[in-house]
């Protein structure tokens, strides 16, 4: 069961879950971060560091998000990862 990062770090973009993820399965565009579902151990250390709840199990993702299950398992393949804390696009939208 590997996690997604939705809707909600479109534009927004906090990076408090790369700082606790142990693996460094996280990847980051001009827009959001996107975890790589074949580095994700599932530990889950990243959904209560998102202050937009953006990170979802695939179990648990809405049938309103599932496309991100996809876009999570494209764009980690090409983009670069992240594991230092930035600061988000949107500041204080949380």
């Amino acid at each position: 069961m590997a996690h997604i990062v939705t809707e909600p770090c479109i534009k927004c973009r906090y990076t408090d879950c790369v700082t606790v993820c142990p693996v460094d399965c996280f990847h980051e565009d001009a827009e959001m971060l996107v975890i790589d579902p074949d580095v994700c151990i599932d530990c889950g250390a990243c959904i209560p560091e998102c202050p937009v709840q953006a990170i979802v199990t695939v179990d648990d993702c809405p049938e309103t998000q599932k496309k991100f299950i996809q876009i999570n398992a494209e764009k980690s393949k090409s983009l670069p990862t992240i594991t230092e804390k930035k600061t988000p696009l949107a500041e204080g939208k949380s």
